[in-house]
This record gives C-alpha cells, sequence and structure tokens, in this order.
C-alpha cells in the first residue's frame, strides 16, 4: 500500500499521479503500485513539487511495517532505537504568532467594567 500526501503543489503533480493512484481526498493518494512505480512516482513528485510539500508512506517489512520519506516538510523522520519516528522542531512564539498581543484590557472588558453597553 501506497500513500502520497501533496500541500501547496500545483496541478502538474497532481494528474500525474492520478494516473497510478486514487485521490481519495484533496491532495491524499492512494494506490498499491509496484515498487519501481512508487520510486518513479515519488521521482516525479520531488521535481515538480516546487515550493510545494510532499510525504509518501508505503508498507515494507520493517519492524514498523512501513517507511515513509519527505520533501520540503517541516517534520523530519528520525531513527530512534530501530524505529523511525517523525521529529516535529520547535517553532519560535514569534514565528507562530507574529503580531505581538495588544497589552490592556479589550473593548468588551471595558464596557463591562464601567458600565457602558
Amino acid at each position: 500500500m501506497t500513500v502520497i500526501v501533496l500541500a501547496k503543489c500545483p496541478k502538474g503533480p497532481r494528474g500525474f499521479l492520478s494516473r497510478w493512484l486514487m485521490e481519495i481526498s484533496s491532495g491524499v493518494f492512494i494506490g498499491n503500485p509496484s515498487r519501481r512505480v512508487r520510486e518513479a512516482l515519488w521521482a516525479e513528485v520531488q521535481e515538480y513539487a516546487n515550493n510545494g510539500r510532499a510525504l509518501l508512506a508505503y508498507g515494507n517489512d520493517s519492524e514498523q511495517g512501513f517507511s515513509f520519506e519527505t520533501f520540503d516538510h517541516a517534520w523530519e523522520p528520525k531513527d530512534h532505537e530501530g524505529l523511525v519516528l517523525m521529529h516535529r522542531p520547535k517553532e519560535s512564539r514569534a514565528r507562530r504568532n507574529p503580531a505581538s498581543p495588544k497589552t490592556g484590557w479589550s473593548k468588551a472588558s471595558k464596557r463591562r467594567r464601567f458600565g457602558k453597553h
């Protein structure tokens, strides 16, 4: 079983993947191609994804029963005592919320506090 997930990719790779795999949701492709076809599909995705992200998961005979690869993805696969886990790097607070929150009371709180409705 093979699953490919595309995010922020152009329509070209999506159309190419739809020839070999079934698109079960927007950007989520699933199927059971041979290893050779899977590797060719993944190479095409990496070549034409541009600024998009891609994730490939497929079944194999490992301890976990599957393997996965990523392309231009913030999360990275890391080996941890024989198991491959996804490592999500910590984001800085400024990156998550670029606009700093305003200090003081909200307008609704001021109205309640001073009795103005």
